[in-house]
Order: structure tokens, then sequence, then C-alpha cells
């Protein structure tokens, strides 16, 4: 009886929730889906239905889309990979009964607290000009380089940056889960003579594998819908070749005034982030169960 009783006041209080979400998230997701299928450059009042000619046009010559495609490709696997190693290596670092591992934690959290877009900025000024300043001090060729003018190293510009900023995020991930493990099985494993090493990878890395399993999943979508430190690091380039999906379907919307397309690109970013995230979770899921 309590339950029925409770009913009228739970949808007074879920009702106004759900219809916000509704009218911010699934009515704009249902409209970009129905205006993929149409050429509308986002002024005039009438789309123009073309089918499936956005998708055709996507797969078959748009070479921009392509390239954007193997740049997010190639980050994403170096993101996830060096963020996931590096964060666990430093939360097992920070872990220790340190002086100064709370002062460190901090220093490592501020900033992904930051704006991505003032880090970018902050990041541009000191690849130019602060690189030129300690190379002139220092007469070291590595400070002469054109960090964000070629092509290769603008790459690892946007991947050191992106790290720089949300390593900390993922450190707080990795040492809540070190901090979940019993103490008695740490214990148990150095009486049966385990060393360090094999202490990390039999006992520490298979009691965090739930950490794991929600960093690689942040790190995956982040890496793939990578926007910000773009567009106020480099601004896609040089030549294009830090151009990511997401900014490609900035460019194409926003600059080319082509909505349809934009719209096109932005499902099938959609879906395949939504795929790709399935799959990641649930192979994750089984290691869990596994181990």
């Amino acid at each position: 009886m309590g339950k029925v009783k409770n009913k009228p006041g739970f949808i007074i209080y879920v009702l106004p929730v759900l219809v916000f979400v509704t009218m911010v998230v699934y009515i704009p997701f249902i409209m970009s889906m129905c205006y993929s299928f149409t050429e509308w450059n986002g002024i005039s009042r009438a789309a123009k239905f073309i089918g499936l000619e956005n998708f055709r046009l996507l797969f078959t010559e748009d070479g921009g889309f392509k390239d954007s495609a193997i740049f997010t490709l190639k980050f994403s696997v170096l993101f996830i990979v060096t963020i996931n190693t590096l964060a666990v290596f430093l939360a097992v670092m920070l872990d220790k009964k340190l002086k100064t591992s709370g002062i460190l934690r901090a220093g490592f959290f501020v900033p992904y607290i930051l704006s991505m877009v003032i880090v970018g900025f902050i990041w541009r000024f000191i690849f130019i000009q602060g690189f030129e300043t300690m190379g002139n001090l220092t007469n070291l060729g590595f400070f002469s380089w054109s960090w964000l003018g070629d092509a290769k190293l603008a790459f690892w510009s946007v991947l050191f940056v992106s790290i720089w900023q949300s390593v900390g995020f993922y450190i707080v991930i990795y040492i809540a889960g070190l901090q979940s493990i019993p103490v008695q099985l740490i214990e148990a494993a150095i009486i049966d003579g385990a060393g360090t090493v094999v202490r990390f990878f039999r006992v520490t890395i298979p009691l965090i594998m739930p950490s794991v399993t929600t960093c690689v999943f942040l790190a995956l979508t982040n890496s793939i819908k990578i926007f910000d430190v773009i567009i106020s690091l480099t601004n896609g380039g040089p030549g294009g070749s830090t151009t990511s999906i997401t900014y490609d379907i900035y460019k194409e919307a926003f600059q080319n005034n082509s909505y349809g397309y934009g719209t096109a690109k932005a499902l099938v970013l959609f879906v395949a982030i939504l795929l790709i995230t399935l799959v990641q979770v649930t192979f994750f899921k089984k290691k869990e169960v596994e181990m």
C-alpha cells in the first residue's frame, strides 16, 4: 500500500526531469537523425530530403573525413594505453605513505579542473614563446623544433597536452581502487614469497580491474570526442593533420553551413562510439569475472 500511495508523489518529482531531458536530449537527437537525410544549410526554413546521399558521399568521396578518422583512431589508441599505464604507475607511487603524497595528488589533479580550452591556449603559448626562450637560454635543439608547425610533432603535442591535463583524474580512480584492496591479501602474497612485480601483476591488477574498466571506458570516449584542445592548440593544423572527427563535424556544420552533412557525420560517430564502448565494456567485464 505504501508504494501505491507514493506513486503520485514520485510522478510529480520525476515528470519535470523526464520532460526536460526529453526536450534537451531526445528530441534534438531524433531531429538530428532526420536532418542527416537532408540537404540543409541551417538557415533556410525547409530542408531538402536527399535520402542516403550524405552517407554515400561520406564513405566514398570525403577524404577529409577519412583522414580525421585515422587521426582520431591513432590518437585514441595512444591516449588510452599511455594515460592508463602512466596513471596506474603514478597511483601506485602516490598510494605509498609519503609525506608529500597529498601535495603530489593535488598537483596532478589541479590541471584536470582547468578548462581544456584554457589549457590549450596555455600550452600554445609555451610551445611558441616559452620554448623559444628556453632554447635561447639553453641552446638545446629540442626547444627550437616546430612543435605546432610540423605535422608529426603537432600530433604528439596534442597527445601530450591531453594526457597532462587529464591524468590526475585517472590517478584518483586508480588510487581509490588500490585503497579498496584488502591488506591481508598483500600480506599473504608477501608471506608466500611474491616479489613486488609478481604482486603487482598477480594481485594488484586483478583486484583493481573494475577501476581499469572505468578508466579505459572514460579514456576511450574522451579520446574519440577530442575537440576543445585541438581548436585552442592547433586549430586542426598544420594542413589538417590534427583534425579529429568531432572537429571535422564542427567545421562542416558551423563553418561550411552544411548542417545536413554534418549531422550525418555526427550520426556515424555516435554509432561508432556506441559499438566500440559496448565491445570494450563487455570485454573488460568478462575479465573482471575471470580475475
